[in-house]
């Protein structure tokens, strides 16, 4: 059975993706043909991900580690980026059997009203396998604390994509029916609430209402997120020191992520639309209306015009940041791909506005940059352990330094399920068990109560 789901793992999302939509595309009533190419375009959408995520990687990457090594901005946390921390998930006894284990769940808790989602996501259940590694290492090696820790967050991850759901789909209307149940967008939905009614409260805040179009407006072609990431890809240059011809690559190359992921985006669109309106068909024909949400990843709506502006300009705060914050370690290079991840759940609180979406994100990724400081040894541990099994080069963190991430290592969820287990042991798992139960009941009693009101207004 493990071997089954690593080879399914190895496949990849650009492979399993098309795979698993053409089933379900299958057993929901459309025909093949339409299963198979709306399967095709959601993998085609994720091979174009990964073209624009390797022209970032590979192109800003040398820049960066100048840029680090000119100022000597000498942190002891080595930035590894997400395919180390999905290859320390993946890569352990509990990753190995994470699908099903979570799979198994989800099915419970929806049977019993306790959740609305369907994660289909299968890719980024590393998220659940990645805090279930590292509560796997720092227990000693306890699959009993490595799957509890991993079953934790994926059950707390259901419970908040229901609550977020219909504030995303109201803000992104061509999604109805979806939920976004990844728990590193779900993490920033605090930072959300907390900051952004902080903000609403300083008097004339409400007059720096500016949205994308409205910054285009204000700037005219300086406001394009095309021109903004010229500008910034050329200040990347500068700061490296390079030659002229570089710094003017450097530029079109980072004006062309902005331009491409917008047109990327758009194949998940085509490709998933069928398939979400097929969903939402059926659930009204066989569950007389109950809904039901399909989980999908946050990468159908990263092209938003304000999330593309917004991780833009995060990018160079991100680096200064990381130096000037007293205590952190941890210099953001490879992950920074990673930024437009931060602000799928953040925009419908928001509601796209760029300047209240900015501090959010500024608050958000400062406090995360300690969150990966902190749990850096346990990362290193893990990556190490792995490393030594597998031979993976993705786990092979650099002589003298510790291993961090962005990516999931940054959220508020992950952080507090690893302090819990690391520091608080049993005494933590009754507070994450006891925190679990009640969001399980209260969006329960919310669910039945919602169901209830559908019932009695369909039979008026």
């Amino acid at each position: 059975m493990e071997q089954v789901f690593s080879y399914i793992i190895s496949l990849g999302a650009s492979v399993m993706m098309p795979i698993l939509f053409t089933i379900i595309g299958v057993c929901i009533g459309l025909k093949f043909g339409r299963s198979l190419k709306s399967g095709l375009y959601v993998g085609v959408g994720f091979v174009g991900l990964g073209i624009v995520t390797a022209l970032l990687t590979n192109n800003f990457g040398d820049p960066l580690s100048e840029i680090s090594n000119l100022y000597h901005l000498q942190l002891k946390v080595f930035d590894m980026g997400w395919p180390a921390a999905a290859a320390v998930a993946y890569n352990t006894a509990v990753g190995a059997l994470i699908i099903p284990i979570c799979l198994g769940v989800n099915f419970l808790l929806l049977i019993t009203k306790c959740t609305r989602t369907v994660n289909i996501d299968l890719w980024n259940y590393w998220h659940f396998a990645f805090i279930g590694a590292v509560a796997y290492f720092v227990m000693d090696q306890s699959l009993a604390w490595g799957y509890f820790a991993a079953i934790v967050c994926y059950i707390i991850t259901l419970c908040m994509a229901d609550m977020t759901a219909n504030k995303f789909q109201t803000y992104y209307p061509e999604w109805e029916g979806i939920s976004i149940p990844q728990p590193f967008c779900q993490s920033f939905v605090p930072f959300a609430l907390v900051v952004g009614k902080a903000l609403d409260k300083i008097p004339g805040f409400d007059r720096l209402n500016i949205d994308a179009e409205g910054l285009k407006k204000k700037f005219g072609v300086l406001g394009e997120p095309l021109v903004l990431g010229v500008i910034v890809g050329m200040l990347i240059g500068v700061l490296a020191q390079l030659d002229v011809k570089k710094v003017l690559f450097l530029g079109v190359t980072m004006g062309a992520v902005m331009e491409l992921i917008p047109r990327i985006t758009s194949l998940f669109i085509e490709g998933l639309k069928p398939i979400a309106e097929k969903t939402q068909e059926v659930v009204k024909r066989k569950f007389n209306g109950k809904k039901v949400y399909i989980g999908m990843s946050p990468a159908v709506v990263i092209g938003h015009p304000t999330t593309l502006v917004v991780s833009l300009l995060l990018i160079p705060v991100a680096l200064g940041l990381a130096v000037i914050l007293p205590g952190n370690q941890f210099l953001p290079l490879a992950s920074l791909a990673g930024m437009f991840y931060l602000f799928p759940l953040v925009l419908p609180f928001t509601k796209g506005n760029v300047v209240k979406t900015f501090i959010i994100g500024l608050v958000a990724l400062a406090i995360g940059l300690y969150f990966v400081t902190d749990m850096a040894p346990a990362f290193t541990q893990a990556a190490h352990a792995v490393f030594e099994q597998t031979a993976d080069k993705a786990a092979d963190i650099p002589s003298g330094f510790e291993g961090g991430a962005l990516d999931f290592a940054s959220s508020l969820l992950g952080w507090c399920i690893y302090k819990c287990v690391n520091n608080l042991q049993y005494v933590g798992a009754g507070v994450m068990t006891i925190i679990t139960i009640a969001m399980v009941v209260i969006n329960r009693r919310r669910i039945v109560r919602e169901d209830k009101a559908n019932k009695e207004q369909n039979n008026q």
